[in-house]
């Protein structure tokens, strides 16, 4: 009987909305995707239509159930891109846009904050620093600039939490994504008065927050018959997609790491406590476990960069992936396995999108650095892997400050499933990487807490790993370690060298936009 049941995870991401079905037992039913679009109508800006991402969870849904056969829902659970902005009237309708993660627009309501409040005491009251990607300086960014739209603000709400309120018609948050909205007492799991008091935003926009494996509503009526599901389905609180990702990687006793490979790159540390980084270089999150949280540094644009340079200079490869029926990142990483560690003398600062982790520096900006007339394209997809790699060890290293050490590395995402990178991130840390469902890290999470929600599983990490059950390890290769050793200060120093240029560049581009 139970093998005919299923579970429900859902990831509402940047580029497309995954759903997975899942067995009691944690076995894959089915998976479908359905993609959308990001907005960019200045420059820093980032937005999407959360109307976008209820159509591509109800047709994701539908093709799930259809390729599943004969089974039935037990619950649902959630996961999504975190930090975006969700604003709803009293009638529960979409304000405007949602102003996602990767948006940099409120970096002077950032820096407002912080001089309002006091950076120490941002740290102090949510573990964070304050930066634009949080939610708090994008509502504070449509107080100043769409103040007749700000006035309409009766719920704020995330991706994933709209997601849930279209299916369930309930207002929650869980403790894990409302961490990253920078109003939340991280070390208390409970919403921070004085934060929300000092920033001017009232506490009844914000909804409950819940442990990511409670059930906070079930599937109306409505949802049901647009879905083709029975109505009364238990729906949990869900997570963000990097707790929900370390979920679905067996992340969850202090000691294991993993390094998430998606648009943004992640590396993810568990612990047992609320550590907090004096310096606001990484972020320290509620995990989607009880009694567990979790430390983060974020590189802004990971598998982001090797995007970027697929849409806007590899037209080449991607006419011969059509014409070959072939997938344009193997054939990418096929170039770059042609090219020896270090790209013969070129290095790639991956800051497409600003950076985060340890920079806290939205004007920092992408370069490669040593371009000769002799480097191919080959080269440049080379650097992209070992500059989105360094960026990774940066976070890393500020872990280790604070004395978080490695008990086992693993990695997910879509960067995850190529094994050069792999081989270039595990030699870059020295460390081995185990593989573990890389495609599927957030939606098999959701579908985890959705298991734990209904009484299927426990959180016992042997119950989880079970679950998951072992993938492939890859080692890091000891020249190529030895070499990376050598060449990671200069990729320090890229950054350091010219931060002050990019600053000036972008003050002087923005005299034109003006």
């Amino acid at each position: 009987m139970d093998r005919q049941r299923v579970v429900l995870g859902i990831d509402v991401g940047t580029s497309g909305t995954k759903v997975i079905a899942v067995r009691l037992d944690g076995t894959i039913v089915s998976v479908a995707t359905a993609s959308y679009e990001m907005m960019t109508p200045k420059s820093g800006y980032a937005e999407q239509h959360p109307e976008d991402w209820w159509s591509a969870t109800v047709s994701a849904i539908q093709t799930v159930m259809t390729q599943a056969g004969d089974v039935s829902v037990a619950g649902i659970g959630l996961s999504g891109q975190m930090h975006g902005l969700v604003p709803l009237d009293k009638q529960g309708r979409v304000i405007r846009p949602s102003i996602i993660w990767c948006d940099l627009r409120s970096d002077a309501e950032a820096l407002e904050l912080e001089r309002a409040v006091g950076r120490d005491t941002v740290i102090r009251l949510t573990e964070n620093p304050p930066l634009p990607n949080f939610t708090i300086t994008k509502i504070l960014w449509m107080k100043h600039h769409e103040p007749d739209l700000y006035s309409r603000i009766d719920k704020v709400l995330l991706p994933k939490d709209y997601v849930r309120y279209r299916l369930t018609d309930s207002f929650a948050m869980d403790v894990s994504d409302a961490s990253g909205t920078l109003m939340l007492d991280v070390a208390k799991r409970a919403w921070s008065k004085e934060m929300c008091e000092a920033a001017g935003i009232p506490l009844e926009w914000l909804p409950p927050v819940y442990e990511s494996n409670e059930v906070v509503g079930h599937l109306s009526a409505t949802a049901a018959r647009l879905l083709g599901l029975p109505e009364g389905v238990p729906v949990v609180a869900g997570a963000g997609d990097q707790a929900a990702g370390a979920i679905g990687l067996g992340i969850v006793e202090p000691g294991t790491v993993s390094a998430v490979f998606g648009t943004s790159g992640v590396v993810l540390a568990v612990t047992d406590k609320s550590l907090r980084d004096p310096a606001g270089r990484l972020h320290t999150f509620c995990h989607a476990q009880r009694d567990s949280w979790f430390v983060m540094g974020v590189t802004q644009a990971a598998g982001g960069s090797l995007q970027w340079y697929r849409n806007r200079l590899a037209q080449m490869e991607q006419a011969v992936a059509a014409r070959c029926d072939a997938d344009i990142y193997t054939l990418l990483m096929n170039e770059a396995e042609t090219v020896a560690p270090g790209a013969d003398g070129l290095l790639f600062l991956p800051y497409l999108m600003g950076e985060r982790s340890p920079h806290l520096d939205p004007q920092a900006r992408g370069a490669w650095i040593g371009l000769e007339w002799r480097h191919t394209a080959a080269h440049l997809v080379r650097a992209i892997l070992e500059g989105v790699s360094f960026s990774l060890r940066d976070c890393w290293e500020a872990m280790q400050e604070l004395g978080v050490t490695s008990s086992g590395w693993k990695a997910s995402g879509g960067g995850a499933s190529g094994r050069l990178w792999m081989e270039v991130f595990a030699s870059v840390i020295g460390e081995p990487v185990q593989i573990l469902q890389s495609s599927h890290g957030p939606a098999l999470g959701a579908a985890i807490l959705a298991a734990q929600g209904i009484g299927a599983l426990s959180e016992d990490p042997a119950a989880i790993q079970a679950w998951l059950g072992t993938g492939n390890s890859i080692p890091p290769r000891a020249d190529w370690a030895d070499f990376y050793n050598d060449l990671y200060p200069l990729f320090q120093e890229g950054y350091r060298v010219t931060k002050n240029l990019m600053h000036d560049l972008n003050g002087l581009a923005g005299r034109l936009q003006a």
